[in-house]
């Protein structure tokens, strides 16, 4: 996999000035594809296991929010504001033992004060393992 992400100029002046963030770093969250309408980014399954060696929920749901805030922030950028999730809801359909997980995020809406990404997380066989929802606020950046 190539290091270079594909995005939009808003995308790559946020990276830029932000990058992924601390936790992005700590759960392996390579970003692939990143603009408003949709981001991709993988995961490693190892590391961030629960107990009994499945992909930990709350992983499932750190990827999803850091996509869905990612692409929220760079609808935001364009309009001087910023993102801030306020709602967020999982539905896990199957586990994951090893391996990397992909989440592809989709704007279902871009407003001027709200958005809706869903986020569809995947496995390498390219089966649906859950589906998240996230809605941002967009306020003023002061």
């Amino acid at each position: 996999m190539s290091d270079e992400v594909k995005t939009s100029a808003a995308a790559a002046e946020l990276l830029a000035k932000r990058g992924l963030g601390d936790l992005a770093d700590k759960m392996g969250i390579k970003l692939i594809e990143l603009a408003a309408e949709r981001s991709v980014a993988t995961m490693p399954v190892a590391t961030n296991t629960q107990p009994f060696g499945i992909l930990h929920g709350g992983a499932h749901v750190v990827l999803a929010e850091s996509l869905g805030s990612f692409s929220a922030n760079v609808w935001a950028h364009e309009m001087d504001k910023v993102a801030v999730g306020i709602e967020v809801n999982a539905s896990h359909s199957r586990s994951v033992g090893s391996g990397f997980v992909t989440g592809t995020c989709t704007a279902i809406n871009l407003g001027k004060s709200l958005t809706v990404h869903e986020i569809a997380i995947t496995d390498e066989q390219g089966r649906r393992l859950s589906t998240v929802r996230i809605t941002n606020f967009l306020r003023d950046k002061n």
